[in-house]
């Protein structure tokens, strides 16, 4: 999938290619706009080329082919240093020799500022993340999810228009993961600047974005906001790699617009909203959300789909029962329901009725 890339966009990919060996492109005829004040996401498995369209936008790399754009103007040739991009990597990048305020006065020393605007812009930015105690530190005596904050008030102190993120929480446990990503959005809120991110985790990706751009195989794949990206995949890559899911295969038996029958292996019939699905007799995967899969009959949506299923484990997560089951011959069929008062105990072997409504089944390209 390519998304027509339009002149009215903050940030543009035109026709974009990279390749560095002159023959294997990494990046395949990226179009893409982005536009001001937007958080995107570039998401994807490691190789996908997301990394790559981020450093030929900081001007790291150079693109092979096509034109990045910034505020309408060329960048392809302009040197890193002067296309005032804030930047954040996950090794934070901070120089180990200096306080935490010689690091965040250093970009603005590299622009001329006087020293008196240095410094109430250094405050500033520590304020921004809640580090202004920490000026006359060194790097080394700070933890991780400090050093992040630091790096991230290095990449807003001379107030850029445009933030590059590369992986900057991985390093991160996950309870400050979480909590610095609500942090990073809420300032980007605030502030109103325009950010890339990238990473390969979609709940971060999920979280934070306005929009997701997923990138496989140095293709867009589907770029859409979080919401639709999840609800409506628009292919079997993307359905797999966003969240968790379900897949049936089976045959097409009957297609008749926004609705088609499929044939599953065991010979049972259902439902489910045709995606890259253009015949009959076509193979399918048939995509469902382990979430909106029921087995009890008073909480089933109306129109239900009903198909038998074998109960193979049962794993106690906390806030939710993670159930897998045998059904229509498939061994990994999960089904997530929440725990709450009263929740009945599914055991290993019980057989059981387990249904969803039509619309959350759609029947995608075998992967």
């Amino acid at each position: 999938m390519n998304t027509a890339a339009t002149d009215d966009g903050f940030v543009v990919f035109d026709h974009v290619q990279k390749s560095y060996d002159g023959e294997t492109l990494v990046v395949k005829d990226l179009n893409l706009s982005i536009g001001k004040g937007e958080f995107l996401t570039m998401l994807g498995p490691s190789g996908s080329g997301k990394t790559t369209c981020l450093m030929m936008l900081a001007g790291f790399e150079t693109a092979t082919h096509g034109e990045i754009r910034l505020a309408g103007k060329n960048i392809n040739d302009m040197p890193p240093h002067k296309r005032g991009i804030g930047m954040v990597f996950q090794n934070y990048a901070l120089f180990p020799h200096m306080t935490v305020g010689e690091n965040l006065a250093f970009p603005l020393e590299v622009r001329g500022m006087g020293k008196s605007e240095r410094e109430a812009k250094v405050m500033r930015a520590l304020d921004m993340v809640q580090m202004g105690k920490f000026a006359n530190r060194r790097p080394a005596q700070l933890s991780g999810g400090q050093q992040q904050r630091i790096a991230l008030a290095r990449a807003l102190v001379f107030d850029p228009e445009l933030v590059l993120m590369d992986e900057p929480l991985g390093a991160l446990d996950k309870q400050l993961r979480e909590h610095m990503q609500f942090e990073i959005k809420h300032l980007h809120e605030t502030l109103g600047i325009t950010v890339v991110y990238v990473t390969h985790d979609q709940g971060e990706a999920l979280t934070m974005s306005d929009r997701v751009a997923v990138f496989n195989d140095g293709r867009i794949q589907q770029l859409a906001p979080p919401d639709e990206l999840y609800e409506r995949p628009q292919n079997s890559f993307v359905a797999q790699f966003i969240g968790e899911n379900n897949k049936l295969p089976g045959t097409v038996e009957t297609l008749d617009g926004d609705s088609c029958t499929v044939r599953l292996a065991t010979g049972e019939l259902i439902d489910a909203t045709p995606v890259n699905v253009r015949s009959v007799g076509q193979e399918t995967l048939v995509s469902i959300r382990p979430e909106r899969v029921e087995f009890k009959a008073d909480m089933m949506p109306p129109g239900a789909h009903m198909v038998d299923a074998e109960v193979l484990e049962v794993i106690y997560m906390g806030d939710i029962f993670r159930t897998r089951m045998r059904v229509a011959g498939t061994e990994d069929f999960v089904m997530k329901s929440r725990n709450t008062l009263g929740q009945t105990k599914l055991r290993p072997s019980e057989k059981i009725k387990i249904g969803w409504h039509p619309q959350d089944a759609r029947a995608l390209e075998p992967m």
